[in-house]
Order: C-alpha cells, then sequence, then structure tokens
C-alpha cells in the first residue's frame, strides 16, 4: 500500500450546511482498554427521539500500536462527517489489530463496538435494528463473522478495497492444518450461505496488490453463484486506499454509489 497522510481526508467533498454533531472518545468496552475508544457523528438537528440507521466504518490493518489511533486520521473523520451530511449516524472507533495474530482480539472490538451503539441507542439516537458495515482493507476478514452469524441488525455491507480471501496469501509450503484456517477466516468461503439476504457492495481498486483482487475476485464469484444480491465496482485506475490518494470523479462516483447503496438499503431509498 502506498503512503498515507494520515491527515488526508476523502477526495469527496463533504455537502454539510452545519456541522454534526459529534460525541467523541467514547469508551465502548467495560473491560478498560485504553485504545477503545469511538467517535459518533449525529446529523445536525438530529434529536434522540429520531433514532438513525448507522454507519459503523471498520478501519484496516495490522496498524502498530504506536500510529496515532485510527479513528482520529483524516479519512475516517471526513467518513464520519459524510454519514452525518446524509442523515444517518457515523460511527469510526480504534479496535486493536496491531498484529496478524490478533484478528480474533479486534473481532471482539468490532463486535463491542456494535454491542456499545446498540446498547446506548436511546443516549445516541440509534436505531439499533439498522446498521451498515464498511470495512476497509485489512478489516476484510472480520465479514466472515458477519457471514457466519448473519445478525439480523446488520442489514449491508460495504468493503473498500478488503482482504476478503485470505489463501492467496498462504506461504509456500502450508501445510493442511493451516490452509484449513486461511480458509475458515476467509470471506469467501462463507459468502454462498452468509449473505443470500444480506446487500453488499464492493468496491476493487484495480491498480491493487494482485494477492487482494485475486481474494475480490473470488468472493464475488461465490457471491454471484450463490445469487447474492452484490453490486460490484472497479476503479480501473484506482490505488488502494483510493478514496484518498485518487482524486478524480470514479474514486467520488464509488463514494457516492456507497451511500445510495446504504441509504437505499437502510431506508429504503437512495
Amino acid at each position: 500500500m502506498p503512503e498515507v497522510d494520515l491527515a488526508a481526508r476523502i477526495v469527496l467533498d463533504v455537502d454539510a450546511k452545519q456541522p454534526p454533531a459529534v460525541r467523541r472518545n467514547l469508551a465502548y468496552r467495560s473491560d478498560g482498554a485504553p485504545q477503545a475508544l469511538m467517535d459518533v457523528f449525529i446529523p445536525p438537528g438530529a434529536s434522540q427521539a429520531s433514532r438513525l440507521p448507522a454507519i459503523v466504518f471498520v478501519h484496516g490493518g495490522p496498524i502498530p500500536a504506536t500510529v496515532p489511533a485510527p479513528k482520529d486520521w483524516g479519512v475516517f473523520q471526513s467518513y464520519g462527517e459524510l454519514a452525518a451530511a446524509s442523515g444517518l449516524i457515523g460511527v469510526v472507533f480504534n479496535h486493536r489489530l496491531h498484529s496478524p495474530e490478533l484478528y480474533p482480539q479486534s473481532l471482539d472490538d468490532v463486535a463491542a463496538a456494535i454491542q456499545y451503539i446498540r446498547s446506548h441507542d436511546a443516549e445516541l439516537g440509534v436505531d439499533r435494528e439498522r446498521i451498515a458495515l464498511w470495512v476497509f482493507s485489512g478489516a476484510g476478514p472480520h465479514v466472515t463473522w458477519l457471514l457466519r452469524e448473519r445478525p439480523s441488525h446488520v442489514k449491508c455491507l460495504v468493503a473498500f478495497y478488503a482482504i476478503l480471501d485470505l489463501r492467496p496469501l498462504l506461504p509456500p509450503g502450508a501445510d493442511d492444518a493451516m490452509r484449513e484456517l486461511y480458509a475458515s477466516a476467509s470471506p469467501a468461503c462463507h459468502v454462498a450461505k452468509g449473505a443470500t439476504d444480506l446487500p453488499l457492495y464492493i468496491a476493487r481498486a484495480g491498480l491493487d496488490s494482485p494477492l487482494i483482487n485475486q481474494g475480490t475476485d473470488a468472493f464475488v464469484a461465490e457471491a454471484l453463484a450463490a445469487n447474492a444480491s452484490v453490486d460490484v465496482v472497479n476503479h480501473r485506475d484506482g490505488r488502494h486506499a483510493f478514496d484518498i490518494l485518487d482524486n478524480n470523479d470514479r474514486s467520488r462516483e464509488i463514494i457516492r454509489g456507497a451511500i445510495s447503496f446504504i441509504k437505499s438499503s437502510l431506508l429504503g431509498n437512495g
């Protein structure tokens, strides 16, 4: 992945007449994990009684613990603002994917973050039964949980340049146990059963790593074979993180398309 300025915002300008109300640095875990913080972006003028659907943005990784908290990066702050400007609650948070072996801990954080906004729905004005999950890059394997358990409150999935199949990343000479482990953690191996009623929006970067795109293509093929509801968009000249690196009409079109897809899935309109 190209080096990214952590202050960089998405290339789509957020058209907001008023800034959102932001609840910052909410501790979403009860065990005191210091990095387990989230920001919640609420549309201006929304009341607690509004009970608006939410988009939960899941950053990628692994990201070393010494790097500034991902929720504070420009990309996720601007995505939170975009969600609020679109009439939805935006949720950005840190999860502890600091190294590959910490995927289980990180997934536990994702589940805890979703549980937090659902259990604080009255306080935050969230509709606990209408949530969209938007994953990026190395957060792709977390989709496996969604496909296996299919919680009814997650109504749709958006994935941007995400790792959706770990099998192309297997080291040479991997034994059967490792192959089974990689397959069990690969969304591509579960989408046929888990996405029959889950709308999917998959954004692919044409200039991404061939191994990532190979996994994306496998995921899409399995989804189509199962006749899942899947929208696939390819940024032919897009790089990994095209939404902040490639300031062009195609990048903006894909971001707008994702928001329209989510609004259609959660609100029944585009």
